[in-house]
């Protein structure tokens, strides 16, 4: 089973934050998950994919416009319909918009056929309601959130199986 983790990084934090969820599911069996900029995503590679998560920094509280153009234009030629979705977001200031940001990620999978999933209150703590959001300023410290997020999502995509 394969997962790509596709992000926009600004200051390597959603970078960052893109390689743990990779790590994380990774510790699931039988799962490969590769981390891609949307400047270098390996489309071949992510049509294969049972899952794709979107991670943005937040930017007037949305996502990158980057992100934003990415989506628009890029996205649809990944053939994402059907697969699993998840999305993250990095911020610099509390309610700074990550939901927000993830939302609208969420949005652009809905209308590309995707399922979308994030463990909700389901698995218990830590809660991940849309998805996982880092604060910048202190983005080590949400390293276990990005990881059990991504184990999570990797649980998900075995379950599909």
């Amino acid at each position: 089973m394969n997962i790509a983790v596709i992000y926009d990084s600004k200051t390597n934090n959603t970078a960052k934050c893109a390689g743990w969820i990779a790590e994380g599911a990774g510790k699931v069996e039988g799962v490969d998950a590769r981390t891609f900029s949307i400047g270098e995503t390996d489309v071949e590679w992510v049509r294969g994919c049972d899952a794709v998560i979107v991670g943005s920094p937040t930017y007037m509280a949305e996502m990158t416009a980057d992100m934003h153009t990415w989506l628009e234009r890029e996205a649809p030629k990944l053939n994402l319909a059907g697969k699993l979705g998840g999305a993250f977001a990095t911020e610099q200031y509390v309610h700074g918009g990550g939901e927000r940001a993830i939302s609208s990620i969420l949005t652009f999978m809905m209308v590309y056929g995707m399922m979308v999933y994030s463990g909700g209150g389901s698995k218990g703590r830590p809660v991940i309601h849309l998805g996982p959001v880092g604060m910048s300023t202190a983005i080590d410290e949400y390293r276990t959130l990005f990881e059990v997020y991504g184990q999570r999502m990797a649980d998900q995509v075995s379950c599909r199986r």
